[in-house]
């Protein structure tokens, strides 16, 4: 009998590792997953243990395959983007802890750099607005904090990568130092337009071109698995991709206006907008949704939103107002509206529109008849405004009406939380049939790059169609008077951390 092949989709989240194991028709046979920690060294710092996130990707896949007989014929890649890692070349052991993207310690140094007036020139070249959220600056703090690392970076003694470079020199046994486009995108180093490292953006971050990866294809014949390192794996790696990116193919927006929110330690949404970037300055992103190996570029615009899912977490674990992140939906259900209180999670800061890193958490509107119930309403309409914030944004930059956003994430499973978003759009909300998306993409992604598929539209047209929430309140009276209490709170929360 003929071996039941299988894709095996790697993703490398901020919390967990997700392995998931698909067939040749595009169904989900096996599921493994494994948290790894959180390190936060100093106030704003967040940083990543690479020993721990590559024991995590091991017991993820071994649960995966424990559940399903199949051979793995193809490996997709899907990581958390702009995390920056330090490895030995020789031993694949971490040299410094990884810099994670949530990672606040270089706001200074990007308000140095915007104050010098490059913010601009920045921006038309890597479609990329100052902020320690991407890798480049987190590489200029090591030159400047520790001049040992960087000395071993620059000499070639120590490996520097985002994390799918370090999953790929781990999985090939150190054969291959690469990345593919939509990770590159997200560096500050990228130039959208040439496709490729640019010389000028890391000369003004003082990174040497010659130690970054080299940038390739987001499927087809990229790397090979050494069977020796994972579970027995001997598989070509077919596919890497950025985990909003994957998130999006994993919806099926293969075409210009389809439009994607991620919810999870924070809000991604991503508007596939063709093969021309559409450069935006207003709070949004231009980033890479595809590469193609045929040297074709899909762009797309993108929104982040920093904290969503964490907010949870943190009434959660701050407050203890919840046991369970999963008791947010009944607690916020149990009263009609949050009574006025407006909670805005700015706890890393704001991302788009308005891209503050000294904002931070502010909770208004609180009276004594307010209830954990009102701050966990409160909670859920703040997840939805931020998405509406940045939707506002992409229709404005792309001129694409937004009909309907496919939504994806371990909060989407709130069903209040759907409804308050359709709501607070106006539009058709349809969430994923598949809570893990962006590992369904990955997979997807790596099918078609092992040749399962013979294109991007032959590949999703394997996925399910979702459930859909329409919008219940047509009055768009009611929604400009919630949006402007909710930007005047945005307004008060900013500038905090001084």
């Amino acid at each position: 009998m003929a071996p039941n092949h299988l894709a095996l989709a790697i993703d490398a989240g901020t919390t967990g590792v997700t392995a998931l194991l698909m067939d040749t028709r595009g169904q989900v046979v096996a599921i493994g997953y494994q948290e790894f920690r959180q390190h936060f060294p100093a106030p704003g710092w967040v940083e990543h243990e690479l020993s721990e996130i590559w024991s995590a990707v091991c017991s993820a896949v071994r649960q995966a395959r424990s559940h399903t007989l199949g051979v793995v014929s193809a490996v997709g890649i899907t990581n958390q983007r702009e995390t920056v890692c330090f490895w030995d070349p020789e031993t694949l052991g971490q040299v410094r802890p990884a810099i994670v993207w949530q990672d606040r310690r270089t706001a200074e140094y990007c308000s140095e750099l915007a104050a010098a007036g490059l913010q601009s020139s920045i921006t038309a070249a890597s479609g990329l607005r100052l902020d320690p959220y991407f890798t480049a600056s987190k590489l200029a703090w090591i030159a400047r904090n520790e001049p040992h690392v960087w000395a071993g970076i620059t000499s070639g003694q120590i490996m520097i990568g985002t994390v799918d470079t370090y999953l790929v020199a781990r999985l090939s046994r150190g054969v291959d130092h690469i990345t593919d486009a939509t990770n590159a995108s997200r560096t500050m180093l990228y130039d959208l337009h040439h496709r490729d490292w640019s010389p000028w953006l890391c000369e003004t971050f003082g990174v040497p071109v010659s130690v970054l990866p080299r940038v390739g294809a987001s499927y087809g014949a990229l790397s090979q698995c050494e069977p020796s390192v994972l579970d027995g794996i001997d598989a070509p790696i077919t596919a890497i991709i950025g985990d909003q990116q994957g998130a999006l193919f994993g919806h099926g927006a293969v075409n210009p206006g389809g439009t994607k929110c991620t919810y999870g330690t924070g809000s991604f949404l991503l508007q596939h907008t063709g093969q021309q970037p559409v450069v935006n300055d207003q709070g949004l992103l231009t980033t890479i949704a595809l590469a193609h190996p045929d040297g074709t570029t899909d762009y797309a615009l993108e929104g982040s939103v920093f904290v969503t899912g964490a907010a949870v977490q943190w009434l959660r674990d701050g407050l203890g107002i919840i046991d369970d992140a999963a008791e947010i939906g009944s607690l916020a259900a149990s009263v009609p509206d949050s009574a006025g209180v407006v909670f805005v999670p700015a706890l890393t800061g704001l991302g788009a529109p308005d891209w503050d890193p000294s904002a931070r958490g502010t909770i208004l509107g609180i009276t004594r008849s307010t209830t954990a119930a009102h701050i966990a309403r409160a909670t859920l309409d703040a997840i939805t405004m931020q998405v509406c914030d940045v939707v506002d944004l992409m229709r404005a930059a792309s001129g694409i009406s937004l009909d309907e956003l496919h939504v994806d994430g371990g909060p989407t499973s709130n069903t209040l939380l759907m409804h308050l978003q359709a709501d607070a759009l106006g539009a058709m909300v349809t969430r994923s049939a598949h809570p893990q998306t962006t590992a369904l993409g990955a997979a997807l992604l790596a099918g078609l790059g092992a040749g399962w598929w013979q294109s991007p539209r032959e590949a999703v047209h394997q996925l399910p169609g979702g459930q859909q929430f329409p919008c219940r309140n047509a009055d768009a009276r009611w929604r400009a008077t919630e949006r402007g209490r909710w930007r005047a709170a945005v307004e008060r929360s900013k500038g905090w951390d001084t």
